[in-house]
C-alpha cells in the first residue's frame, strides 16, 4: 500500500460510472460530507454486509448531510444487479482499472491464508464538503464502516 491518506489530506478526484451508467465525480458532492468506501466484489458476504449497513444507516447519514458511494472493480451491470437485489439506493461506482482505489491507497498487497496477492483493500474514507479527508480507515471491517464515519463526524 503506497498511498496512505490521513485527515487533512486532499481527497483524490474521481470520475466513474455508477450502476445506471451515469458519470459520478467527487465534485458532485461539494458542500456535503461523503462516505467513500472500497470493497472487493459485489454480492459477496462481507461486501453485502457493508453495503446493507450503509443502506440501513442512510437516515442517520442523510440527517448529518453525509452522502455515500461504494467503489469496486465490478462492471456497472453487476453493480446494478447488486443494487437491485439489496435495494441499496446509493451510487455504486465501477473502478475496473482500480486507479481510483490505488489513488486512495485501497489497492495493493493483501495476505490471505498465507498467500500474498494484489487486490482491493476494504477501506473507507470520510471526505468533508471541501474535498478534504476527515477520516481514513484501511482494512476496515464491513460492520465498522458506518460507526467509524459517525464517530469522526462527532469529533
Amino acid at each position: 500500500m503506497a498511498v496512505v491518506l490521513k485527515p487533512g489530506d486532499k481527497a483524490p478526484k474521481f470520475k466513474l460510472l455508477d450502476q445506471d451508467g451515469n458519470q459520478v465525480k467527487l465534485s458532485d458532492f461539494k458542500g456535503v460530507s461523503l462516505l467513500v468506501y472500497f470493497y472487493p466484489r459485489a454480492d459477496t458476504p462481507g461486501c453485502t454486509r457493508q453495503a446493507c449497513s450503509i443502506r440501513d444507516n442512510r437516515p442517520d447519514l442523510t440527517g448529518l448531510d453525509v452522502a455515500a458511494v461504494g467503489i469496486s472493480p465490478d462492471k456497472p451491470e453487476k453493480l446494478k444487479t447488486f443494487d437491485q437485489k439489496y435495494d441499496l439506493r446509493f451510487p455504486l461506482l465501477s473502478d475496473p482499472d482500480r486507479a481510483v482505489a490505488a489513488a486512495f491507497g485501497a489497492y495493493g498487497e493483501k495476505k490471505s491464508r498465507g498467500k500474498v496477492t494484489m487486490g482491493i483493500i476494504r477501506s473507507s474514507f470520510l471526505v468533508d464538503g471541501k474535498g478534504k479527508i476527515a477520516g481514513a480507515w484501511y482494512k476496515v471491517k464491513p460492520e465498522d464502516t458506518v460507526p467509524k464515519a459517525l464517530a469522526a463526524l462527532d469529533e
